[in-house]
């Protein structure tokens, strides 16, 4: 344990501690329960609303769950790496037993949650469950099946916002949640693979070659583009709304090649965080919001 590790457990609070091994700047992955209603037009029913809440604070609890699972058997790795070494568990703030209890404790309460909705939300909650935590126990550890496992909760997380919400999912709709996932996935490993250091905590980014990485994402970044253009453009000749839904094409497609360029010069590691850093990106953000949510809203 560094000396840095040593001055910061003993000034931590245990709740505090809990809430860093918590990840709250991982919970907007939740948006994605919101998905389906808002692309079926549906936002403006506050029953739908609520239950695409429900729905994300049950797969918040989740992902609660398995970040302190994975946090657990991750300390001995973690605590040779320069930013994970500060994890609650890591740097000695927090007990893995203590840790272990609050794991399953979210699993159940997520569980729980989920349950309200229905049994076809409950199943999602469990497939995302069980992958998540096949995930931490090995297969993190095995590449490709890596990227696939990260990739599926994205889709599982939108799945779920149709099955929760009762409304119908374009399979369009899918693929552009599984593309789009794959697509920032990979970048995120690219990003990893090019600064030095990170394959100490993550030992699967030795078995991808850079060029390889390049591939999946120009594959994903086409996927992703194809994928939404099918879905944006079948709205063409419906009404003069949605007909602005095809426009939203041109938006997203420059944020996916920013993204891209982005991982390209090392950027990417934290895809969260790269679309309030970079001006460009921030504003296609922002243009294909505002030309999506009247295109779905505006009539």
């Amino acid at each position: 344990m560094t000396d840095l590790q040593t001055a910061v457990a003993p000034k931590e609070s245990p709740v505090r501690s809990l809430l860093r091994l918590s990840r709250p700047q991982q919970w907007h992955k939740a948006l994605m329960l919101f998905a389906a209603p808002a692309a079926a037009g549906a936002l403006e029913s506050p029953i739908l609303v609520a239950r695409a809440a429900v729905a994300a604070v049950g797969f918040t609890l989740l992902s609660i769950a398995i970040y302190a699972f994975n946090d657990i058997r991750d300390a001995p790795d973690d605590r040779r790496h320069p930013r994970k070494q500060l994890r609650p568990i890591a740097s000695g703030a927090l007990s893995p037993a203590i840790a272990a209890v609050f794991g399953l404790t979210t699993a159940l309460l997520g569980l729980a949650t989920t349950s309200v909705l229905g049994w076809p939300t409950l199943g999602l909650a469990l497939a995302y469950l069980v992958a998540q935590a096949m995930y931490v126990v090995g297969l993190k550890h095995v590449a490709v099946v890596d990227l696939i496992i990260v990739a599926s909760g994205f889709v599982l997380r939108a799945a779920a916002g149709g099955t929760a919400t009762g409304l119908p999912v374009s399979h369009w709709f899918l693929l552009v949640s599984l593309f789009g996932a794959m697509f920032l996935v990979t970048g995120k490993r690219k990003a990893e693979h090019l600064l030095a250091g990170n394959a100490v905590s993550r030992p699967v980014l030795a078995a991808y070659p850079a060029s390889w990485l390049d591939q999946v994402m120009t594959v994903a970044l086409l996927g992703s583009a194809m994928s939404y253009g099918m879905w944006a453009f079948q709205y063409l000749g419906d009404d003069t709304y949605r007909e602005l839904l095809a426009l939203s094409f041109l938006p997203f497609f420059t944020g996916l090649l920013r993204y891209g360029l982005l991982v390209s010069t090392g950027r990417g590691e934290q895809p969260e965080h790269e679309i309030f850093r970079d001006r460009v990106l921030l504003i296609a953000g922002l243009t294909w919001a505002i030309v999506v949510g009247t295109g779905l809203y505006g009539a």
